[in-house]
C-alpha cells in the first residue's frame, strides 16, 4: 500500500490516533520482563546521584510536522498499516511466529478510484513475524502465483496455511494456498520467507481428488502438526442450493511424510452451517475445528446452536479426521464490534504458554477513508479453560501485551516495529526481491516508526548507529530524530543524513553512520525515529554504550 495514494481520509485517525500520544512504560508478563520493569526508568542512578551526561546542553532540535499514522500510536491492532494482509495464519518456528497473509491491495479503474476488492488480482502472500507480539518484522511478499510467481499454474493466492517438518535432517517449510476456489496448491523452501518453489508443478488438491468434485469452494487450508509427527489438511467451504445447514463441502486427508502428497482419500466432515475458512488446533488431547458460519443462519440454527451469520464457531473431536461435534462460539463477526462487516478468516495459535486468535477487519481502509473491502490482521489473546472451552475472545484495537523487551544494544532491523506513520518497506539486498530482508523507505518529512518497549537497561546509551543507503536516483539528505515515549518526547539524539554514495541499480550496499547522543535515557521506554528530510532508506539501527 503506497501512502502517497490520494484517498480521501476519514475524519478520525482509530480510536486513540489523533493525539498521536502514547504512555510511557510498557508492561510485560514473565520473568524476564519484571527483571526488566524492576530497573531505573529515569537518569538517576542507584547511589541518588545524577549521571554526568544529564548535565550536558541540549541542543535545540526542530522536528517536523509528523505524518498522520493509520491506527493510534498505542494500538498493536491492526498488526502493520504500510500494506493490507487478510486471512491470516500463524506459524511458530524457533521462538518467533510467522504470519501469512493474502496481500489484499488496492484496485482502480481507468479514471484511477479505487474499486471494490474484486480478490482476482492478488497472486501474492504477504509475511510478516514477532517474537514479543507487539513489534512486527516486515518480510515482504512471497509471489506465489501467476505466469511470473512460484506456482505458474496457479492464477491466485488466497487464504495461505504455513508448517514446517524437519525432512533429512534439516527444517523445510510448506506454504499451502488457494488458488481461488479451484484447488489447493504448496510451495516449499528452506526458509520460513523463502524463497519458495512449486515442488509438484500443479494442484495438491484439485477437482480431480476423490471426493473433492462437489465441493463448491476447494480453497481455506488449514494444516495440524500433530504431537506423534503425522499432518493433516483440511479445506473446503461452500453452500450448495437447499443444503444451508448441513452444506457438506469441508474436507480432511492426512498429508504424505513429505509434507507434498496425501495418505488416502479426503474425508466429508459433518460441520454445522459451513461457509468458508477452515481451522485447526490441539489442546491436550482434543482437536478443535473452527470455521465461519455462513450468511444464511436461520432461526433453527441459532437456536440449536447460538451462532449468526459469519461468526467463528468451534466444534470438537477425540480425534484429528473427526467425527466432530459442536462446541461452542468463540468470534463475532469484526462488524458487530468494529461497526463494518466482512467475511470472517481466522487462525488459532499458541506462543509462550498464551493462546491468541488472528483475523481480520475492514478497520484500515475505513481509517484510509476507503470502504471496498480491504482487509488487514488483528491478535487478540484468550484463555483456554481447562474443558476445553474458549468463551467469545474480545476484539480490540488495543491489543495484546508485550512478551519480551527488545533489546537497545543489538543490531535491530529497521522494519521491525508497532506503530508507523508514512513509510514503507522495500528490498535490502537483490536475493531478497521482494520477501526476506527489507528496510525502510519511502521516506519523507514526518515520517515516523514507533518501536515499543525499547530496554536501554541501567547504563544509559552514548551514540547511535544506522545502515542507511540513499534512495535511488535521489540525493539523501536529512535527520533521523530520536525521541521516548510519545512522537513529543524528548528528543535525546539526531543522526544527520548526507554524503551518502549515490545507489544504482546493482548496488545495494548500506553504509554505516553514527551520531552522538545529547541527552541521557536508561530503562525501558517507546523509541520513536522521526524523519526529516527524504532520498534515504535504513536498514538496521543500533545504540552503543
Amino acid at each position: 500500500m503506497k501512502k502517497r495514494t490520494k484517498i480521501k481520509l476519514s475524519g478520525a485517525l482509530l480510536a486513540g490516533g489523533a493525539a498521536l500520544l502514547c504512555a510511557c512504560g510498557q508492561s510485560a508478563p514473565g520473568a524476564e520482563a519484571q527483571q526488566v520493569q524492576e530497573r531505573q526508568t529515569d537518569s538517576t542512578q542507584t547511589d541518588g546521584t545524577q549521571n554526568e551526561t544529564e548535565e550536558r546542553e541540549m541542543p535545540v532540535m526542530e522536528r517536523p510536522e509528523l505524518t498522520p499514522g493509520w491506527k493510534g500510536t498505542d494500538d498493536t491492532n491492526p498488526l502493520m498499516t504500510q500494506r493490507f494482509g487478510a486471512d491470516p495464519y500463524a506459524m511458530v518456528y524457533e521462538d518467533r511466529v510467522y504470519i501469512y497473509m493474502t496481500a489484499d491491495a488496492f484496485e482502480y479503474d481507468v479514471e484511477g478510484n479505487i474499486k471494490e476488492n474484486s480478490y482476482g488480482s492478488i497472486h501474492k502472500i504477504n509475511v510478516i513475524s514477532t517474537d514479543d507480539m507487539v513489534n512486527f518484522t516486515d518480510h515482504g511478499a512471497i509471489n506465489a502465483a501467476s505466469k511470473i510467481g512460484c506456482a505458474k499454474w496457479a492464477r491466485n493466492s488466497w487464504a495461505p496455511a504455513a508448517a514446517w517438518k524437519e525432512i533429512d535432517g534439516k527444517p523445510q517449510f510448506f506454504l499451502y494456498f488457494a488458488d481461488a476456489g479451484g484447488g489447493i496448491g504448496v510451495l516449499q523452501s528452506d526458509s520460513p520467507t523463502g524463497p519458495f518453489y512449486d515442488p509438484l508443478g500443479h494442484a495438491l488438491i484439485s477437482r480431480e481428488t476423490p471426493n473433492c468434485a462437489d465441493v463448491l469452494w476447494l480453497f481455506d487450508p488449514a494444516v495440524l502438526m500433530d504431537d506423534d509427527g503425522r499432518s493433516y489438511l483440511y479445506f473446503g467451504g461452500g453452500v450448495p442450493e437447499g443444503k444451508v445447514a448441513d452444506p457438506g463441502t469441508a474436507r480432511v486427508v492426512e498429508l504424505g511424510a513429505d509434507m507434498i502428497s496425501i495418505v488416502g482419500e479426503p474425508q466429508p466432515m459433518d460441520v454445522p452451517y459451513l461457509f468458508e475458512d477452515s481451522g485447526i488446533h490441539k489442546a491436550g488431547d482434543k482437536y478443535y475445528y473452527t470455521y465461519c458460519s455462513n450468511w444464511q443462519v436461520d432461526a433453527a440454527g441459532t437456536e440449536q446452536y447460538g451462532f449468526h451469520n459469519a461468526e467463528i464457531v468451534s466444534l470438537e473431536s477425540d480425534s484429528p479426521m473427526g467425527p466432530f461435534t459442536f462446541k461452542e462460539v468463540i468470534l463475532q463477526n469484526p462488524g458487530s464490534v468494529f461497526g463494518i462487516s466482512s467475511n470472517n478468516h481466522h487462525c488459532v495459535f499458541e506462543f509462550r504458554g498464551q493462546w491468541y486468535i488472528a483475523y481480520h477487519t475492514r478497520v484500515l481502509e475505513r481509517a484510509m477513508g476507503v470502504e471496498k473491502g480491504y482487509r488487514a490482521t488483528h491478535i487478540d489473546a484468550f484463555d483456554m479453560q481447562e474443558d476445553g472451552t474458549i468463551g467469545m475472545i474480545r476484539q480490540t484495537l488495543k491489543g495484546r501485551e508485550q512478551l519480551k523487551y527488545v533489546d537497545a544494544y543489538s543490531e535491530n532491523r529497521a522494519v521491525n516495529f508497532a506503530v508507523m506513520g508514512g513509510v514503507d518497506t522495500l528490498a535490502a539486498d537483490s536475493q531478497s526481491r521482494e520477501c526476506g530482508s527489507m528496510a525502510l523507505g519511502d521516506i519523507q518529512s514526518g515520517d515516523f516508526v514507533k518501536v515499543a518497549g525499547v530496554d536501554f537497561s541501567d547504563t544509559a546509551p552514548v551514540s547511535f548507529t544506522a545502515l542507511v543507503r540513499s534512495q535511488k536516483g535521489h540525493a539523501a539528505s536529512g535527520n533521523i530524530f530520536l525521541c521516548i515515549d510519545s512522537p513529543e518526547g524528548e528528543i535525546f539524539g539526531s543522526l544527520q543524513i548526507e554524503s551518502l554514495p549515490e545507489t544504482d541499480a546493482s548496488d545495494y550496499g548500506f553504509v554505516e553512520r553514527t551520531a552522538q547522543l545529547s541527552g541521557t535515557v536508561t530503562g525501558v521506554h517507546d523509541l520513536y525515529l522521526i524523519f526529516d528530510g527524504e532520498g534515504y532508506e535504513i536498514e538496521t539501527w543500533r545504540f552503543e554504550k
